[in-house]
């Protein structure tokens, strides 16, 4: 057993599963019973009597092992829970090596903490099958979620992402509901139980435990067929949801034939599976799951509604489509060998999942977006100490859970983007086309995708990929300015500011993407091109103009001289979105880790009181922001940096209105959102004025188109924020009513805008009842959070109800959890607070969150150093340019 992780025997490996589910109790206790065959190879050449599984909360009931046919029954069954095991023990030591077949069977319990194979609540609409399991408020649908490691709650196998395997699915169910899994049916039968019938699935490819999935309920669909043929015929791609819902696939359905044929054609390889299919699942912890031909996603990631979706949701769904898709190929068909190479997957479906989004809707600009979202959090994250190489060593499934993060997806497709635009988009796809028909069907590592592209490019990928792969952290280039040259530097960049000589060791190869000539206008590429020492002196520069990082496709940090910045951002109309994102995105971070001050990130925005683009705006309001945010509690700079927000932001709002026009394009409908909602929340009195007529235009019934689908959480928002208990209720209505598939998700964000300690704490009271379904009780504690005027009382509401609620009602899936104290706890800025949160959580067992509890308390107190140092100087630039009398 490999001394770096926690895994069963290795002489044990399973070839097939033949899994039957069968007795699924409908209500009550929802329990259900299981049978399941599993053929092994077994090489173990010493004496051996017992067989180790993987099991949590399932019962078995028995088991014997099949060897040469003769069989054996368990005359031991003994669990540890602490690892997720079971140990079945057949008695007297033999010795075998050879086949053998593992039948037993077992009793599960379909849960309800969105992990294994679980039920999730919804209201129908229109008539709903009979047998259908409800309750005085709620109907129920069943499906499952097992990445990471959770096919261990529905059966017990072997639940490690290299002992694949191929799976036969039998599944009995009511007559009038409808069940699904990864392949077509292929004989249905009737069950010796009235009014039952039972599936038999066609059998699956090889592959990982995590990749089976089977689910059940009163399902219909929508359909469409790729326009390429495979194996002769046009593949059948269908949406399904609960009965009512299925139009609202039409979108998401359009993306998906289309996103199908494209990855067969980039990868070269075939979509292998004879069909696609996507669930709409109404609880669920992640946004979704790449499941082998049958996806399952979030409901506000799969389904859109023209006349009452809010038009951001659009670009999440053709992006979500195009990510799981992307899996079907990348993870699916080759698998990460174990989950300290989760990266493989995520990181790349994330960047293709953009590739293919672009593709499909150019005018979107979503390389900008992909600037402005991911690659800004990914450094967010990997700028703090808690933060962890992309890959990490991964011990076991509690740990794995926690990896699911921005270092794996959002760093993991930064550093992706990096490669390939340094290889050419075509070099590097081949690349990938390669490693994917070399390890079809089977595992692979890092090292086994950078031989790919070597070959395909022709240069050693893992001379200069190794580091950013394998160690922590990431590089900020300071500049120093000398006539026709400039001196380079990278060093580890630290939020904190402090890196130690131990911290800062590696030496990344940096793409220097740098163009210089006499103006913006006509710069062109230097013949430096990376940086591969600590420091360098790089001449030929013409003084006139100069950026570093053209495009902003390098993964790291540019430090520039407050003078360069200052004339960077008179260049900017002549600097691409991506590197105007990346600009202030830099300056922001600078200033935060004390390599340049607060006073040059503001002279530089100040600059771009006249910009249109949605994205550069977003990040603007992002990285101003985040100073509000973090000097909230200092009265008069408080003010200061609103009156400042208010200025650059006001001739925008007033330009752009409240209307939106026929045929106006996506990006001007998300800048209109953008800035109604940061000029209402920062008290600009006409938005504010117009935001409560029509909210109560709406809200009386007077007139409903008042406010427009897309401008629902602008004008919820902001009529909270002014609007008082009154507008509150009237919002907390809406979510209670709504039966659009946003509205909810919407109005938990706005209710986080209250402005009195009472509404907060009834909010986080309500938050955490049986109103607010487990997947979004994360969504009002961020919006509490980010809200500087109740931010205490939601840290308040964990410490005093942390065993009456947090940890009862979050704590069944550890993912949910993180996730809620990493963003409910990492917007504070005292030290203080830092220290209540580490002596509250000294003495628990914090394990399954404790990565998210480091990063919370690295960020606060990073905050409470960056606050400290620059408040004087953020003072005196507003009290120098007028914005504090």
């Amino acid at each position: 057993m490999a001394s770096d992780r926690d895994i069963l025997p290795s002489w044990v490996k399973p070839s097939h599963y033949s899994l039957s589910i069968f007795d699924i109790e409908f209500g009550g206790q929802f329990s259900y019973q299981g049978k399941v065959a599993i053929n092994l190879n077994i090489s173990n050449t010493e004496s051996w009597s017992e067989i180790v599984l993987n099991t949590l909360q399932i019962k078995v009931h028995s088991a014997e092992l099949v060897v040469e046919g003769s069989p054996r029954e368990v005359q031991n069954i003994s669990y540890n829970e602490k690892q997720q095991r079971v140990a079945l023990d057949f008695g007297e030591k033999f010795q075998y090596t050879g086949e053998a077949v593992l039948n037993i069977k077992f009793e599960g319990t379909i849960n309800n903490v969105m992990a294994g194979f679980y039920r999730s609540k919804y209201v129908p609409k229109g008539e709903v099958a009979a047998s259908v399991a409800k309750d005085d408020e709620y109907h129920y649908m069943f499906s499952t979620q097992f990445e990471a490691c959770d096919a261990r709650r529905a059966f017990p196998c072997f639940d490690e992402p290299n002992l694949k395997a191929t799976f036969d699915v039998d599944l009995e169910y009511p007559e009038d509901q409808v069940a699904l899994s990864n392949m077509p049916e292929k004989e249905v039968k009737s069950s010796s139980k009235p009014g039952f019938k039972v599936t038999q699935f066609e059998r699956t490819p090889i592959m990982s435990t995590y990749l089976l999935a089977f689910a059940i309920g009163d399902f219909e669909y929508i359909e469409a067929f790729t326009k390429r043929e495979y194996n002769g015929k046009n593949l059948p791609v269908r949406i399904y949801t609960t009965r009512g819902l299925k139009e609202q696939g039409r979108f998401a359905l359009d993306n998906c034939h289309k996103v199908v044929d494209f990855f067969s054609e980039v990868f070269q390889i075939d979509y292998p599976l004879p069909k696609v299919d996507l669930l709409a699942v109404h609880e669920f912890s992640h946004g979704a799951m790449e499941n082998w031909g049958l996806i399952t996603y979030r409901t506000t990631a799969v389904l859109f509604d023209e006349k009452t979706s809010a038009a951001s949701y659009k670009n999440r769904i053709a992006y979500v489509v195009a990510h799981e898709l992307a899996h079907q190929w990348f993870g699916n068909l080759v698998t990460m060998d174990w989950w300290s190479e989760l990266w493989l997957n995520e990181g790349f479906a994330t960047w293709v999942g953009w590739y293919a989004t672009d593709h499909l809707y150019p005018e979107w600009n979503v390389w900008s977006q992909f600037v402005t979202d991911s690659v800004q959090l990914a450094f967010a994250f990997d700028a703090l100490r808690t933060s962890h190489p992309i890959e990490v060593p991964v011990y076991d499934g509690l740990e794995v859970d926690q990896i699911f993060d921005h270092i794996s997806y959002l760093k993991g497709s930064s550093v992706i983007r990096m490669l390939s635009a340094h290889l050419g988009e075509k070099v590097f796809l081949q690349g990938v086309a390669d490693y994917l028909k070399a390890h079809k069907y089977s595992n692979a590592t890092t090292n086994d995708l950078w031989s790919a592209l070597s070959n395909a490019s022709g240069k050693d990928i893992n001379s200069f990929m190794d580091l950013w792969i394998r160690k922590i952290g990431f590089p900020v280039v300071t500049v120093t300015e000398e006539p026709g040259q400039v001196s380079l530097r990278q060093q580890r960049f630290l939020l904190s500011g402090d890196a130690k000589p131990e911290e800062d060791e590696t030496v990344w190869w940096i793409p220097l993407g740098l163009h210089t000539g006499s103006s913006a206008a006509n710069a062109s590429g230097h013949k430096t091109t990376a940086l591969t020492q600590k420091e360098d002196i790089v001449r030929d520069i013409d003084d006139s103009f100069y950026v570093i990082n053209k495009d902003f496709t390098g993964f790291y940090r540019t430090n520039y001289p407050p003078q360069r910045l200052a004339k960077l951002g008179d260049s900017r109309h002549h600097l691409s979105d991506p590197n105007k994102i990346g600009l202030i995105g830099d300056a922001y971070a600078s200033a935060v880790a004390g390599h340049a001050s607060t006073a040059g990130l503001l002279a530089l925005i100040e600059r771009f009181q006249d910009e249109t683009n949605y994205l550069v705006f977003s990040q603007i309001a992002a990285s101003l922001g985040s100073v509000r945010s973090i000097f909230s509690g200092v009265e008069d700079i408080s003010e200061g940096l609103r009156q400042f927000h208010l200025k650059l932001f006001t001739p925008a709002v007033e330009k752009i209105g409240w209307e939106y026009k026929d045929n106006e394009d996506f990006l001007t409908g998300q800048l209109r959102n953008l800035l109604l909602t940061s000029a209402g929340i920062s008290g600009h009195e006409p938005t504010i004025n117009e935001a409560k007529r029509r909210f109560d235009l709406y809200v009386s019934g007077k007139d409903k188109s008042a406010v427009h689908p897309s401008l629902r959480k602008t004008i919820f928002s902001i009529s909270v924020k002014y609007g008082g208990r009154e507008a509150y209720e009237a919002v907390k209505n809406e979510y209670l009513t709504s039966d659009s598939i946003d509205g909810k998700e919407i109005c938990l964000a706005s209710l986080g805008r209250v402005q009195t300690t009472e509404l907060a704490q009834e909010f986080l009271a309500f938050n955490f009842s049986e109103k607010v379904a487990m997947q979004d009780k994360h969504t009002g504690t961020v919006a509490l959070a980010s809200n500087s005027k109740v931010r205490p009382e939601v840290w308040k509401f964990i410490r005093e109800n942390w065993d009456s609620a947090v940890h009862p009602q979050l704590s069944g899936n550890f993912v949910v959890l993180e996730r809620f104290l990493r963003f409910g706890l990492n917007k504070y800025t005292d030290a203080s607070v830092a220290d209540e949160i580490q002596e509250f959580f000294k003495n628990k067992d914090n394990r399954g969150y404790d990565k998210g509890l480091a990063v919370v308390d690295d960020t606060i107190r990073s905050h409470d150093k960056y606050k400290s140092r620059d408040e004087q100087i953020i003072r005196e630039w507003l009290k120098t340019n007028g914005y504090i009398q």
